[in-house]
């Protein structure tokens, strides 16, 4: 955690009460999470942490179901949320999340941290989700394979999944790695699963416009996650924040897994999510979309038990069987 320099120095920008930036510069981070949840660790998934980044000490936090002995399961990464400025795989509602998605999904799930704005603005997070993906690939291919995780998971069943930033992320990896993920072989990407992803620009959608100011996350907030991610000098039309900005390369030509995108009715993010979906299925590229009428941005983490939460869990399910292939 760092500190002010200056103790007469004033908050300039706060972030869920968890990030505070100060007018001389500083940064301050809480070691607490903004979500005062209890960890739901009933012994029915084993987890472990494991450094994916040395050079960075990033960390990855792997989850199986505890019955899985004898198993080959899929690979799920999942990239948290939190405006590209906060977040962490130890959050619980992060933690919950994938207790939830191991059990349900019956797969092996990689929770990967990234660093974090604004010290360490855009592409960083993102070039961070990349090497969290070959790290598995150094896995596969290693010859002193961690039996923890290579006797269970099933390298070439893998699917990459975000929610909000790391949505972004997950896109950004989708185009990088292409259809069949051939750089990463003998690892296999299958799919991708986008969650209220958090894409922006500089005109305003009718959702972003006109959705509530008391929303979960309402526009003052998606423009100072921006304000504090985005590179220094740019604007929200950057290729990395809108997909289809002036300067963005056309994603109509690039030959693209399989994208599930969920969007939340309520979320002000909303209007992008589903053109972001439109315009690839317009271009030909396998995309589902499904919208939850009368949800709120990143309702399956903040009550990752309600009716909407496990219909959502059942269509990630779904998306998976379809796209498994031939062991």
């Amino acid at each position: 955690m760092s500190t002010t320099s200056d103790s007469k120095a004033t908050v300039v920008d706060e972030c869920r009460g968890v990030l505070h930036v100060y007018s001389d510069g500083s940064i301050v981070r809480s070691s607490r999470s903004s979500f005062n949840v209890p960890v739901n660790d009933d012994g029915t998934i084993l987890w472990k942490d494991v450094v994916f980044d040395p050079a960075h000490d990033l960390q990855l936090r792997l989850y199986k179901p505890a019955d899985s002995a004898g198993s080959k399961l899929p690979v799920f990464f999942y990239f948290h949320g939190g405006g590209f400025c906060i977040g962490s795989r130890t959050w619980p509602n992060c933690q919950n999340y994938c207790f939830r998605l191991a059990s349900q999904l019956r797969v092996v799930v990689i929770a990967p941290d990234y660093r974090l704005a604004p010290e360490n603005r855009l592409p960083v997070a993102i070039e961070d989700g990349f090497v969290a993906v070959k790290w598995l690939q150094t896995q596969a291919v290693s010859n002193e394979l961690d039996p923890w995780l290579s006797h269970v998971a099933d390298f070439s069943r893998v699917f990459i999944s975000g929610d909000s930033a790391g949505g972004n992320i997950a896109h950004h990896l989708a185009v990088r790695l292409g259809f069949g993920s051939l750089e990463l072989a003998p690892v296999w990407v299958r799919g991708y699963v986008l969650l209220g992803p958090f894409f922006g620009g500089i005109i305003r959608t009718k959702s972003e416009a006109e959705g509530p100011k008391d929303a979960f996350l309402n526009l003052e907030l998606i423009d100072r996650f921006w304000r504090l991610s985005i590179p220094l000098g740019e604007t929200t039309d950057h290729p990395l924040v809108n997909p289809f900005g002036p300067n963005s390369k056309s994603l109509e030509g690039i030959n693209l897994d399989p994208i599930l995108v969920v969007a939340a009715a309520s979320d002000l993010l909303k209007d992008r999510a589903e053109d972001y979906a439109r315009r690839l299925k317009e271009w030909g590229k396998d995309i589902e979309y499904v919208e939850f009428e009368g949800q709120q941005h990143g309702f399956f983490t903040i009550d990752p038990n309600s009716e909407p939460s496990n219909m959502l869990m059942l269509i990630i399910k779904q998306f998976i069987e379809k796209h498994l292939g031939k062991v």
